[in-house]
């Protein structure tokens, strides 16, 4: 099989997010950026696959400026075999869209004729949790999203899957699109060996037209603001206080 992963460039999820002063986003300028982890978990899938022989090539597709040529380095030094960067200008990426990726995602799947899509379930920016399934409908393919685990079985797979009521099993046939969860394996490291062979693999350029995709926005951010800050908790007594404060704050 042949595999497309997805593979984000998002904020480094330990650096504290700033709203830019005309409230229409974050502060991206001069922040620390990284590969969006639940992609990290999609890459180290995908390259698990092709380790017992399930999946041949593992193609990381990215959509972004320049530097997301540094998130599809990380995956190819990860294990995988080649890179598909979408240019897009910082104009164009405040008007991309879950939508947008996945009809990029879905033309090159044609392209390539690959066999199934791997995602992350979600990226920690938006966290729209959109794309995976937006894609999946694109291609008229099943999708198995939070996935938990993945077993190949003949032409179908066997996902595990977090939903909100405990876990699920379902079975789908290829081809499919799969998302990641937390709980699918826990990503490698790139060694340096494998980051220094990472720089001589081939990452083709793109922009999102030869996708047959125009970047009009489905929305509009309003406002971005900071959430509320939490007021300072008290110390009670007794039950009879708790109880008493609970009332006066109209909790009970």
């Amino acid at each position: 099989m042949k595999a497309i992963v997805g593979v984000k460039r998002v904020i480094d999820y330990a650096v504290k997010i700033r709203v830019r002063p005309d409230k229409l986003g974050v502060v991206t300028d001069g922040v620390k950026h990284s590969m969006n982890p639940f992609d990290e978990i999609a890459i180290e899938e995908a390259v698990r696959l092709k380790e017992k022989k399930i999946v041949k090539e593992i193609i990381a597709v990215s959509c972004g400026p320049k530097q997301a040529q540094e998130t599809i380095r990380t995956a190819l030094a990860m294990g995988a075999d080649r890179g598909i960067h979408v240019e897009m200008t910082a104009a164009d990426m405040d008007k991309l869209q879950p939508l947008h990726v996945s009809k990029i995602l879905a033309n090159l799947v044609a392209k390539e004729k690959a066999d199934i899509v791997i995602l992350g379930k979600q990226a920690i920016d938006d966290d729209t949790n959109a794309t995976a399934q937006m894609t999946s409908a694109l291609l008229d393919w099943p999708q198995a999203t939070f996935a938990s685990k993945v077993e190949k079985e003949g032409d179908t797979l066997k996902v595990l899957r977090e939903v909100d009521g405990g876990m699920e099993t379902i079975i789908v046939k290829l081809p499919a699109v799969v998302s990641a969860d937390l709980r699918l394996n826990e990503p490698r490291y790139a060694t340096l060996p494998n980051i220094m062979k990472a720089k001589k693999k081939k990452i083709a350029k793109m922009k999102p037209g030869d996708c047959g995709v125009e970047l009009k926005t489905h929305f509009d951010v309003v406002d971005v603001s900071d959430p509320p800050v939490r007021e300072a908790g008290i110390k009670v007594d007794d039950v009879d206080t708790l109880i008493a404060k609970l009332k006066e704050a109209g909790k009970i």
